[in-house]
C-alpha cells in the first residue's frame, strides 16, 4: 500500500477489512463516535475506511458499462457460461425489474459508500485539527477527501439511473430526499461539491511523487470528475457543457491543478509500480497481500483463458485459477468472413494501423515486465519435465487455438474454419475471442505478481476528453494533436506518417474514428457504455449478435423490485415496468 505520510499506516490497516461484502453493514456501529477518535491515526483511519469499499464498488460498475456495450462478450463455452440468460440479457440490452444482479448491487453499492462518506463528513465537523495534531490545510484535506469520493459515487448513479435520491447526511435524514431528484439537482450539487473542494485537496507539485499521494484525491483528481461530468452532460440533463469540459481539461493537462505527464508505454498505467506512474491521477492502492479488486472475476481476473495460469508461468496458481468471463467481441465470422460493422470487431479496430504493440501476443518477460495486449492462438508453454505443452479448454480435451470469431472450434485446425456464417452468444466454445491482459499476470515466482494499483483516472483521459471537445468544436486539427501526443507510444516511429491524425499525419479524424480511438485506448476501462450514449450509438448501434433497441430507455437502468419494494417514495425510471 502506498499513500501520503501520515495516511500509509491508516491505509495497510483499511485494506485488510473486507466487510464490503456484507451489504447490511454499519459503519462504526460497535464503538460510538465519542469513544473512537482518540488518535491522529483514529481521524485518519476513519477518512479512508470508505475508499476501501470504494474499491470494492468497482466491480459491479466494471460488468454494466463494457458487457453492455460492443467491444465485450460472454459467449457459452462447451455448454458453460450461459448462467440463466444473465449475459445475454446484458448483451441484448435486455434487462428487467426482476434481474438485481449487477445493476442492484451497483445503485446499493453507491449509496453505502455514500452513507460511509457522510457520516465520515459529519464526524470531522465535529473534531478539532489542533486537538489530533493536524495542521488546518491537513485537515481540510482530509475532510475534502470524502466528499470528492461522494461525488464519485454520485456521477455514477447519474450515469447509471440518473433518477436517484440525494442524501447528504447520516446523522439527520430530514436533510435527504425519500423520493428521486431531477437529474439537474443531482449534476449541480455534484458540480458545486467538486468546485468547493478543489483548492483544499493536496496538489502533486513535481512529477515522479505519485507514490506520495497515491489513494487519495488531490486537486487534479477532483477537477478530473468535473471533466467527467462535463463531458457527458448533454447525456445527463440534457445541456450540453462541452465548452466547460473544455476548460477544465486544459488547465489540468498545463499543470494548473498538478503536474503530470503520458508514459512512454500503454502499460505503465496498469503495471505492477504504477503508483510511480506520472500518468495516474487517481488510483486504488492494491497489493496481494491485502485487496486487489481489479484482479477479480467481475474485472480482470477472467479475461483469460481457464487454465491460463499455466502459460503465465504460475502452476502453483496461489490466487486461483482464471476465467473466460471476458473476450473481445469477434471481427470475423465462423466461416472465416470478415464482418462488417462499424461498432464493435474489437481487435480489427486495433489492426487498423499497422505495427501497434498492444496486438503483440502477452507474455511475460521475467523480472516484472511484460508485453502485449492481447491473447491469441496457440498458448504455449514449459512443463515441469521441459516439454512444450499448449493451453487446454477445460471441459472438452482441446488445446486451445483463440480466434477473433465466435463458434464451436474446438479441435478444428487452425487453417480451417467452419462452414456455419453466422454466430450468437451460444454458439461460443474456449476458442471463441481473443482473451486479454490489462492487468498484467505476472508468475508466482516474480516478487512484483498482483502489487498493481487500480487506475481510476489517468492523464489521456483529460486529454480524449479536450480532444473531443475540440473536434465538436470544429477545432480538428488541434484535436488531432492532442490525440496523436497520446497515440505514438503505441506504433513505431517508422510509421507514423500513416498513424497519426491529420495535419501530423495521413489519418482523417471524425466523429466515428474520435469513438474508435476511444475504445482503443481505453479498451477495457469500464466506459464503453457512456461513450456509445454520447455519440448516439448505444441504443441505435448494431454490432456482432446486437440490433438496435426499440427506444432509448435501456440508456439508463431501471431501478430493481427489491430496491423499489424497501422504498415506496421511489419511481420507476422510463420505460421499465413499476
Amino acid at each position: 500500500m502506498k499513500i501520503y505520510n501520515y495516511i500509509a499506516t491508516a491505509a495497510i490497516c483499511v485494506a485488510t477489512l473486507s466487510g464490503c461484502t456484507d451489504l447490511d453493514e454499519t459503519l462504526y456501529d460497535q464503538v460510538g463516535t465519542q469513544n473512537y477518535y482518540n488518535t491522529k491515526m483514529d481521524v485518519v483511519r476513519a477518512t479512508f475506511r470508505p475508499f476501501e469499499h470504494a474499491f470494492w464498488s468497482i466491480q459491479s460498475r466494471h460488468v454494466l458499462n463494457e458487457l453492455t456495450a460492443d467491444q465485450l462478450i460472454t459467449p457459452t463455452r462447451d455448454g458453460w457460461w450461459d448462467d440463466g440468460g444473465k449475459w445475454r440479457r446484458l448483451h441484448y440490452h435486455e434487462w428487467n425489474v426482476e434481474d438485481g444482479g449487477d445493476a442492484q448491487t451497483e445503485w446499493n453499492g453507491c449509496f453505502q459508500g455514500i452513507m460511509q462518506a457522510n457520516y465520515v463528513i459529519e464526524d470531522l465537523g465535529t473534531l478539532s485539527p489542533d486537538k489530533f495534531g493536524f495542521s488546518q490545510a491537513e485537515f481540510d484535506n482530509l475532510k475534502a477527501q470524502c466528499r470528492a469520493l461522494r461525488a464519485w459515487f454520485y456521477i455514477r448513479l447519474l450515469d447509471a439511473f440518473r433518477n436517484v435520491p440525494l442524501a447528504i447526511s447520516y446523522n439527520n435524514v430530514s436533510l435527504n430526499t425519500e423520493g428521486q431528484v431531477a437529474p439537474d439537482k443531482l449534476f449541480a450539487f455534484i458540480e458545486t461539491e467538486l468546485k468547493e473542494i478543489i483548492p483544499m485537496l493536496v496538489e502533486k507539485s513535481e512529477l515522479g511523487t505519485n507514490s506520495a499521494i497515491q489513494g487519495q484525491w488531490t486537486k487534479a483528481g477532483a477537477a478530473a470528475l468535473l471533466v467527467r461530468l462535463y463531458l457527458n452532460a448533454e447525456t445527463y440533463i440534457g445541456v450540453s457543457k462541452y465548452d466547460e469540459c473544455a476548460e477544465v481539461a486544459e488547465k489540468i493537462i498545463n499543470g494548473e491543478y498538478g503536474k503530470y505527464e503520458i508514459a512512454n508505454r500503454w502499460d505503465a498505467a496498469f503495471d505492477w509500480n504504477n503508483d510511480n506512474c506520472d500518468e495516474v491521477i487517481f488510483g486504488f492502492p492494491a497489493d496481494a497481500g491485502y485487496t486487489y479488486w481489479q484482479y477479480q472475476g467481475d474485472t480482470y481476473w477472467w479475461t483469460v483463458p481457464a487454465r491460463a495460469r499455466y502459460y503465465f508461468g504460475d502452476s502453483k496458481s496461489k490466487a486461483g485459477d482464471h476465467n473466460t468471463k471476458y473476450a473481445a467481441s469477434p471481427s470475423y465470422a465462423p466461416n472465416g468472413v470478415k464482418l462488417n460493422y462499424q461498432l464493435g470487431m474489437t481487435v480489427d479496430k486495433f489492426r487498423k494501423y499497422a505495427g501497434d504493440k498492444r496486438l503483440k501476443l502477452y507474455r511475460n518477460l521475467g523480472n516484472s515486465s511484460r508485453e502485449g495486449l492481447f491473447l491469441y492462438g496457440y498458448l504455449e508453454y514449459k512443463d515441469d519435465n521441459g516439454a512444450t505443452k499448449r493451453v487446454k479448454a477445460p471441459e472438452v480435451d482441446y488445446e486451445l487455438y483463440i480466434r477473433d470469431a465466435v463458434g464451436k472450434f474446438q479441435g478444428l485446425d487452425p487453417n480451417k474454419w467452419l462452414t456455419v456464417t453466422t454466430s450468437t452468444l451460444r454458439d461460443g466454445d474456449h476458442n471463441s475471442g481473443w482473451h486479454f491482459a490489462k492487468y498484467p499476470f505476472y508468475s508466482d515466482d516474480d516478487t512484483h505478481q498482483m502489487e498493481s494499483d487500480y487506475t481510476e483516472i489517468r492523464l489521456p483521459e483529460i486529454i480524449y476528453s479536450l480532444a473531443e471537445c475540440r473536434l465538436r468544436q470544429g477545432r480538428k486539427a488541434d484535436a488531432a494533436r492532442l490525440l496523436n501526443d497520446v497515440r505514438r507510444r503505441n506504433y513505431p516511429s517508422a510509421n507514423y506518417q500513416d498513424v497519426l491524425y491529420a495535419p501530423e499525419g495521413n489519418v482523417a479524424l471524425d466523429m466515428d474514428e474520435m469513438l474508435d480511438e476511444w475504445g482503443r485506448e481505453f479498451f477495457a476501462e469500464s466506459r464503453r457504455r457512456i461513450d456509445l450514449i454520447r455519440f448516439g450509438k448505444f441504443s441505435s448501434g448494431t454490432w456482432w449478435d446486437k440490433t438496435p433497441d426499440a427506444d432509448n430507455h435501456t440508456e439508463i437502468f431501471p431501478i430493481m423490485r427489491p430496491i423499489l419494494n424497501a422504498n415506496p417514495a421511489l419511481k420507476q425510471n422510463p420505460g421499465y415496468n413499476e
